[in-house]
């Protein structure tokens, strides 16, 4: 896939993808085939990638997703924090995946944001923007690449976000399947060391194509606003180990393979313990036949309605990942669609603030827990009083 054409541009978290741009080629690829790079270039893209409307209507989108992710998350984290119903194994699982998403806010979309506005307020871009002005990526004076961090993070806190939605959706399993043994099975302290080898997993594998092989880099791109991975050229063709990238499609598809199928193991359970249930209450079904075992055995609401919840999670992160797989299959018939690069990789990021909602929606404890929340905000004498 990586080789079908020379100029490509990698993002942080889906398989190698080819050029996202209308222009012939990108800083990256002309400094790699010798071009001079002295003075600074304008950004290359066309008028509706890069005019003045596209880039404040884009600034104002980020800004109001970056808000929505931040505040999103900060009331997640303090209603479980705060409530001692939520320090539950699931509990840290949705901590987790609330820290994940905010960092987005925090730090990735801020960057986009700064960069937008500074490609519309100066005449050049900046020193770092997508290459820089360097002629040779080796040359130790060339300025720091602050996609070196940023994109990383971005990769990183995505890869968290999907083994958090798989460890979360494995919990809720073994609550449907073996509601008698979930307090054994999962543990806080087992929860706890998934969640620690999970970050450090992930990250490892954000960083995996800059530490096994010195043939990448980082930098802007000006189709997608974000900061993505991209192979540097020799000779105008791609390195022998492009296929290091390969790595992050595999891994996002495998976990969401695996907690599409534990999902529908765990609703098909449901599915009989609704019927049967259905088929005792109309009389249908002695309770000598199973009924008795089956009462002892049968997997409590709340386990349910949270399995029900995490699948709703899941099947978000999905749609976020689906415009990115059809970005893929359309560069691999040699389309380059720039503006819907944009939406692509902003639809993925824009799932960051889509958690608290769904919880907002399905989960009453967590309703119940922003109420008290802004209860005891407003009134603190009765909170103390109480």
């Amino acid at each position: 896939m990586t080789a079908l054409l020379p100029n490509t541009t990698i993002p942080g978290s889906t398989a190698a993808l080819l050029v996202t741009s209308d222009c012939p080629f990108n800083l990256t690829a002309a400094a790699q085939a010798g071009h001079d790079l002295s003075q600074s270039l304008p950004p290359l893209c066309t008028l509706c990638c890069c005019g003045v409307l596209n880039r404040t209507l884009a600034v104002a989108f980020m800004v109001s997703l970056a808000f929505a992710i931040v505040v999103g998350n900060v009331v997640t984290l303090t209603v479980f924090v705060q409530t001692r119903q939520s320090r539950t194994p699931q509990g840290y699982l949705k901590v987790s995946l609330a820290i994940a998403d905010m960092m987005v806010g925090v730090v990735v979309v801020p960057f986009s944001v700064y960069t937008e506005i500074s490609l519309m307020v100066t005449s050049a871009p900046p020193m770092w923007y997508q290459g820089g002005t360097s002629s040779s990526f080796s040359d130790m004076e060339s300025p720091w690449q602050p996609c070196m961090l940023i994109g990383p993070v971005f990769a990183g806190c995505t890869f968290v976000s999907i083994s958090t939605i798989f460890l979360m959706t494995l919990e809720r399993s073994v609550a449907i399947l073996w509601p008698l043994h979930k307090d054994a099975l999962v543990t806080r302290r087992r929860t706890l060391l998934l969640i620690l080898l999970s970050w450090a997993a992930s990250f490892l594998l954000a960083l995996a194509p800059l530490i096994f092989s010195s043939n990448f880099t980082l930098e802007y791109n000006e189709c997608s606003r974000m900061c993505n991975y991209t192979p540097l050229l020799f000779g105008g063709r791609l390195p022998p180990d492009a296929n290091i990238l390969l790595l992050f499609p595999a891994f996002d598809f495998t976990l969401l393979g695996g907690t599409l199928a534990v999902n529908i193991v765990s609703f098909t359970s449901i599915r009989r313990y609704t019927l049967k249930r259905k088929l005792l209450s109309g009389g249908s079904l002695s309770d000598s036949g199973g009924g008795g075992g089956g009462c002892s055995h049968r997997p409590s609401f709340s386990d349910i309605k949270a399995a029900k919840t995490i699948g709703i999670l899941t099947f978000a992160f999905t749609a976020s990942f689906s415009p990115i797989a059809v970005f893929v299959l359309g560069n691999v018939v040699g389309y380059t669609w720039c503006n819907f690069s944009f939406l692509a990789f902003w639809i993925l990021t824009g799932n960051s603030c889509c958690n608290v909602i769904i919880y907002s929606v399905r989960d009453h404890r967590f309703r119940k827990g922003v109420t008290l929340l802004f209860q005891r905000e407003q009134s603190p004498p009765h909170g103390e009083k109480t």
